[in-house]
C-alpha cells in the first residue's frame, strides 16, 4: 500500500480519500440510526466508519423503513376501517385517525430497525 503525502508547513499530512464514490441519500431514518450508533454503540459505529460501510448501511436501513411504512399505513388503515367513506364523512376524524396509524407504525419501525442491535 502506498501512501503520498503532501507537505504543510512542517508536517507531512497524508493524501487520504474514501474508496467508494457512490453518493447515498441519507433520510430522516438513516440520520436517526447514525445518531444511535454514534451515542450508544459507539464501537460498531467506529466500525462502519474505518471499514467504509457506515453510508451503505444507513441508507440501507433509511430504505428499509421507508419501505416498511409503505406497507403498514395502509394494512393499518384498513384493518381499521379508515375509509375514504370516512374521510368523506369527517376529515378531522379521518386526519386525527391517520396521525394516529402513522405515529404507531413509525414507533414500531423504529424500535425493530432504527433502534435495534
Amino acid at each position: 500500500m502506498d501512501i503520498t503525502y503532501t507537505k504543510c508547513g512542517d508536517y507531512y499530512i497524508p493524501n487520504l480519500a474514501l474508496s467508494d464514490t457512490t453518493h447515498y441519500h441519507i433520510g430522516k431514518y438513516g440520520r436517526m440510526r447514525r445518531a444511535f450508533l454514534q451515542e450508544h454503540r459507539p464501537i460498531q459505529y467506529s466500525d462502519l466508519v474505518l471499514t467504509e460501510k457506515l453510508f451503505p448501511h444507513l441508507a440501507e436501513i433509511d430504505e428499509a423503513c421507508h419501505q416498511r411504512l409503505e406497507v403498514m399505513i395502509p394494512a393499518m388503515a384498513e384493518q381499521e376501517g379508515v375509509t375514504t367513506a370516512l374521510k368523506r364523512a369527517d376529515q378531522m376524524e379521518w386526519v386525527r385517525r391517520m396521525k394516529s396509524i402513522k405515529a404507531r407504525a413509525e414507533e414500531v419501525i423504529l424500535a425493530e430497525l432504527v433502534y435495534a442491535d
